[in-house]
């Protein structure tokens, strides 16, 4: 296998820390399409409790607070990323309310029905789908709402290079109706389903990367990890640029019965 093909697991976790808190995001989205999903979301208050789990450095958290009222903590298992987190709240003047904090999804510091919103972009997939959507149903209150981005096939087939690729990074991507339905068996009603324009992977979230692959490169000068950690990446929007057509990510939003 070469170094272009390595799956991201195979790769050191804070040597993927250190290069992603770099960037503003994390994963592909736009604080447009942040604000297209909170849409579907109603019945907010002040006293709402939103939960932003594998919040990242907050790019689209802070979205979030501005455009919906309530109190919202950040979950990340990096501490690097939550500190750039409640660093980003301070600059925002939104630290009343927005608050990052060192945990895991599968591990919450939550009661049965204390949340009025569980959000996630492009994280769900640390736990896996359909076990984020079972165990996370317990922390919302009847009628909460789930929000999350997905990785998610757009065909039926698709050719052998894209479907290896994700198979090694990611078994759980499926079809859109599947993971609807994955939805509906773990106790939601399907709201809205909708797929990240292009935009999202390439402005927002492969484009700002490039300067940022030289500057990790430059830093990391001589660190062989470093670089075939570059060449994954690399290989990664070569692949996006390729078979876009067959795959993206795509919002779930769902509301708890």
């Amino acid at each position: 296998m070469s170094n272009e093909n390595k799956s991201i697991h195979e790769f050191d976790v804070n040597l993927i820390c250190e290069y992603f808190a770099t960037v503003e995001r994390q994963g592909p989205g736009s604080p447009e399409i942040t604000m297209k999903a909170l849409s579907f979301v109603d019945n907010l208050t002040d006293k709402s409790r939103i939960v932003d789990l594998g919040c990242g450095t907050g790019g689209q958290t802070m979205v979030l607070a501005q455009h919906a009222p309530g109190q919202i903590t950040g979950v990340d298992l990096f501490t690097k990323f939550v500190d750039l987190f409640n660093a980003n709240a301070r600059k925002l003047n939104l630290q009343n309310r927005v608050k990052g904090i060192v945990g895991s999804m599968d591990d919450l510091p939550y009661q049965e029905e204390e949340l009025d919103l569980i959000w996630s972009e492009g994280a769900i997939y640390n736990i896996g789908f359909e076990r984020g959507l079972n165990e996370w149903r317990q922390f919302l209150k009847r009628g909460g709402y789930l929000a999350v981005s997905e990785a998610s096939w757009f065909t039926d087939e698709r050719p052998a290079e894209i479907d290896e690729f994700w198979q090694d990074a990611y078994p759980e991507i499926d079809t859109i109706p599947r993971k609807v339905a994955q939805m509906q068996q773990a106790g939601y009603v399907p709201v809205a389903t909708f797929i990240l324009p292009e935009s999202c992977w390439t402005e927002d979230f492969y484009s700002p990367q490039e300067a940022a692959h030289e500057a990790f490169l430059k830093k990391n000068a001589g660190n062989k990890a470093a670089e075939e950690f570059i060449a994954n990446q690399r290989h990664e929007v070569q692949l996006y640029h390729k078979y876009k057509d067959y795959y993206g990510y795509v919002f779930y939003i769902g509301r708890k019965l």
